[in-house]
């Protein structure tokens, strides 16, 4: 096992520099000059020529006259930066953002949070509702709740999250009044200890009931199918014709040969709301890595934006290297190490 790891991990490390060596490419191939950027507001301050000689030096200073694999290396803090000095991402630089005029590192910290938060609050909320559910459904394959949760699954399978939210919105928030429209918190309220959380909690209910929602179609369908193969087997014939009690069939012995297809798609789905978020965060005004990421887009703060890539990069590299080892934590027979 230790064998196994130490490979995959040395796996994880190549793919991280040649996803980051392609991702940092692709961004400095975006028709962007940080440099103009900068210099943007003191155009009209400035003569043509004062203009063009502060325009030459701050490239110089930022380092973009250099050929991109050099950039790349400094960026990553393989070599000495402009400074001469090992200045780097491997160093705990995530670089400056030219928007908000701070390092990086103290932009995206209470993003990260929310989305962290709001991620695995949905992700409990999902798996406590669509497990149950699904193993339910296959138990009692062909009744009435199982062919009304294959119509309703389908129905949410088949939106696109974004117009679940919308509908949400309307129903939950116009209608009936119930939610907030948008927001992380009540608009100048300066409440502090519980009294903040449960704050924090109303306004984040309707995001997380959108996320839950748009998750339950596709899981609880992956369950039920999962159950029913597992129901199928010899095995669990042989145990119902000993009198072996229905519980202990459906949870000792179906469940466990159910979940080993299941846990690839629980945490393959917990990868995926992770970028899912993204469109949520924004559609409610939620201040988390999502929206923070599209904000970097939109203001050409790419540094800001290729450190939020990096991130989702590192969650799916990690999840990967989880996946495999679950299949032995989960079913012995699998031996991860050969």
């Amino acid at each position: 096992m230790r064998k196994y790891i130490l490979k995959r991990l040395v796996y994880l490390v190549v793919v991280f520099f040649i996803v980051s060596l392609l991702m940092y490419c692709l961004y400095n191939l975006i028709p962007s000059d940080p440099a103009r950027d900068q210099l943007e507001a003191m155009k009209s301050t400035l003569t043509p020529q004062a203009y063009q000689e502060m325009y030459q030096e701050l490239r110089q200073q930022m380092g973009l006259d250099d050929p991109i694999v050099v950039r790349y290396a400094r960026w990553m803090g393989l070599i000495p930066g402009l400074k001469g000095k090992f200045d780097g991402l491997l160093e705990g630089n995530f670089g400056y953002s030219q928007y908000f005029k701070k390092p990086v590192i103290d932009v995206v910290g209470p993003p990260m949070q929310t989305t962290i938060f709001i991620n695995i609050f949905a992700t409990i909320l999902a798996l406590g509702i669509t497990i149950p559910l699904g193993i339910y459904c296959a138990v009692h394959k062909g009744g009435k709740i199982d062919n009304f949760t294959q119509v309703f699954t389908i129905i949410g399978y088949s939106i696109p999250v974004y117009i679940i939210a919308l509908v949400f919105i309307f129903v939950f928030a116009v209608l009936l009044r119930w939610f907030p429209v948008s927001g992380m918190n009540t608009p100048g309220a300066n409440y502090t200890g519980f009294r903040a959380f449960l704050d924090r909690l109303y306004y984040m209910a309707l995001p997380l009931i959108v996320m839950t929602f748009g998750s339950l179609g596709g899981m609880t369908r992956y369950v039920r199918a999962a159950m029913i193969d597992a129901l199928s087997m010899d095995h669990i014939k042989t145990a119902r014709a000993k009198g072996v009690k229905e519980k202990t069939v459906i949870y000792s012995h179906a469940w466990r040969n159910a979940l080993l297809p299941v846990i690839t798609l629980i945490i393959s789905w917990f990868l995926g709301i992770f970028s899912g978020s993204v469109i949520i965060e924004n559609t409610f005004n939620i201040n988390g890595m999502g929206s923070l990421y599209i904000k970097g887009l939109n203001n050409h703060d790419y540094e800001l934006a290729l450190a939020i890539q990096m991130f989702y990069t590192i969650v799916s590299l990690v999840g990967a290297l989880i996946m495999d080892l679950s299949y032995g934590l989960v079913d012995p027979r699998v031996h991860v190490d050969k």
